[in-house]
């Protein structure tokens, strides 16, 4: 079976963070594939300046084009919301019954964990990944038999800064790859400095 991590999220927009731990954990050997989970919304997350799913969806899938192993799924867009991850989790063992699906999520969710709906059934029922985010310390030796802490690259930077620099119409080549800039500039979610006055509030 191929093991495949699941790393959800809104992707609000998806930035090289992103990218570079996805391929770090097939790169390791961790996981044959990491799937982009692109979430309609988190429960427990509002979001006033949430891109449509549609363009997240399309953003992720452009950015992904170098990152081997690393695609980008659309199937939590067509189950029920809240976009509850237990759900997502069982829909897709029924889907792909060939699949070993593993979670990953970072540090900062992992301290509310507990906070999940049906948390236990997840901690039960799969394998789950936790990489560093900074100022949420995670204790290796507390951590339970299914949980496993992993020395990861730490994201630079948030989505939160991203679309604040884009509202800036500051420079996004050290943040985004060159085809996500240029659909946001496309599609008129962001104008860089110097051409027509500067950036565009999301």
């Amino acid at each position: 079976m191929r093991r495949v991590g699941i790393f959800g999220g809104s992707f609000n927009p998806i930035h090289f963070g992103h990218l570079r731990l996805a391929r770090h954990f097939v790169a390791v050997g961790l996981m044959d594939e990491v799937w982009l989970m692109v979430s309609p919304q988190n429960p427990l997350k509002k979001q006033h300046d949430l891109l449509d799913a549609a363009l997240r969806l399309e953003l992720a899938r452009a950015a992904v084009a170098d990152y081997p192993g690393v695609e980008v799924s659309d199937f939590e867009l067509g189950l029920p919301l809240p976009s509850y991850t237990w759900r997502t989790m069982e829909s897709l063992c029924r889907a792909y019954p060939d699949r070993a699906f593993s979670l990953i999520v970072g540090a900062d969710n992992w301290q509310r964990f507990g906070r999940w709906a049906r948390h236990e059934e997840l901690l039960r029922d799969y394998p789950l990944y936790v990489y560093p985010r900074p100022g949420f310390e995670v204790d290796a030796a507390a951590l339970p038999a299914t949980v496993h802490l992993v020395d990861a690259p730490l994201f630079p930077y948030s989505s939160t800064q991203v679309r604040e620099q884009i509202a800036r119409g500051g420079d996004l080549s050290a943040m985004l790859p060159g085809r996500v800039v240029a659909l946001l500039e496309r599609r008129g979610i962001y104008t860089p400095k110097g051409n027509d006055g500067g950036g565009v509030l999301l």
